[in-house]
């Protein structure tokens, strides 16, 4: 067996090694790495520094501090994602060009200079890559509506209005081409090899079967680690704590599945739901509307008993953009991964 952790989004594993990462190109070679700065220099035709980007949890403190002037996003919604929204709102209300390319009009969207129509992935061709390193050919099934582009095209038709070289693609597979030669881990993966059930990186030639396991055999050296309490303790204010994550009935922050009818049926409404003990405690009955107050903001929802939830803890999906969840989380840093504290934080209800 492996371990495989399920990522929140589609193709996160694939993003990821495309270079959607500011530390690496394509296929984990490090920028910093001065041969693999070399090489893409030469296959692509432009000077490139080796000192590694922006994360994604730096973007926004680094548009307030006026150090970025532009930002351009593709298919994301951090007025809902992202911990503490009304950091992100005040950098995207002043920012001087923001570009968002998507398949709906979402939050994000809505604050844009500029929109850009995207197809949807039954719209277009292309591939997408599973936890367990799978790559999987796409291919569309409808047409586009209106005046929506796949999302390589319109990469393609900005480089070359701007005067850059090297993007006269004309399909998917001749960037999946190029992909194969920069790339050593996706070296076989041109698209008469994904057809049959796609194939698993490493694979590193054509003749290659790909890499099911990547380890079969040897010993893993695990080492424990010291408790850190988590960023927010809870004190006499902020008794509680809030638990924030994904709804079944809903995608991530929702933006395609907050289209459809019957899922909103399902759960189209922002609840909070709570530890029936907690709730007699403060005198609160199913469907009350609650007010969830945090050391950084307030928001107001519906009251959900749910007896599988621990005393002292509550839980809301972020992806109502009527309550906005992360109006409550703080933006802390893991040390290590330095990953936001998104998913909990101290909170106290007040009934309203």
């Amino acid at each position: 067996s492996g371990v495989n952790p399920l990522a929140g989004v589609s193709n996160t594993q694939g993003t990821a090694d495309m270079g959607c990462l500011p530390n690496f190109y394509p296929g984990y070679q490090r920028v910093s790495n001065a041969t693999a700065q070399q090489k893409f220099e030469e296959a692509w035709g432009y000077p490139l520094g080796t000192t590694p980007g922006l994360t994604l949890t730096e973007v926004f403190p680094a548009i307030k501090a006026g150090k970025v002037k532009a930002l351009y996003v593709v298919g994301h919604n951090p007025l809902l994602s992202h911990p503490d929204v009304s950091q992100v709102e005040a950098a995207l209300d002043n920012i001087d060009f923001l570009v968002v390319q998507d398949i709906f009009l979402t939050e994000t969207a809505r604050l844009a200079h500029v929109v850009l129509p995207a197809a949807t992935f039954a719209e277009k061709e292309g591939t997408f890559t599973n936890t367990e390193r799978r790559v999987q050919q796409l291919n569309p099934v409808i047409l586009p509506p209106g005046e929506a582009k796949p999302d390589w095209w319109i990469t393609c038709q900005l480089a070359q209005r701007m005067g850059g070289w090297g993007f006269s693609f004309d399909s998917p597979s001749q960037i999946m081409e190029e992909i194969a030669l920069l790339a050593p881990v996706y070296g076989g993966m041109t698209y008469p090899q994904l057809e049959n059930g796609g194939r698993q990186w490493p694979c590193p030639t054509l003749n290659h079967p790909g890499t099911p396991i990547v380890e079969r055999q040897g010993r893993f050296q695990f080492t424990p680690i010291e408790y850190r309490p988590v960023a927010e303790m809870t004190d006499a204010d902020h008794p509680l704590i809030l638990i924030t994550g994904r709804s079944l009935w809903q995608f991530n922050a929702g933006n395609m599945t907050r289209e459809v009818q019957g899922l909103n049926d399902l759960m189209g409404e922002a609840v909070v739901e709570i530890n029936p003990q907690d709730a007699a405690s403060l005198n609160l009955a199913e469907g009350e509307l609650v007010s969830v107050v945090s050391r950084l903001g307030r928001v107001k929802a519906k009251a959900k008993l749910n007896a599988g939830l621990r005393s002292g803890t509550l839980f809301m999906a972020f992806h109502a953009p009527e309550v906005r969840a992360n109006l409550l989380t703080q933006t802390t840093l893991d040390p290590k991964a330095e990953t936001p504290a998104l998913k909990t934080c101290a909170v106290s209800l007040e009934k309203n």
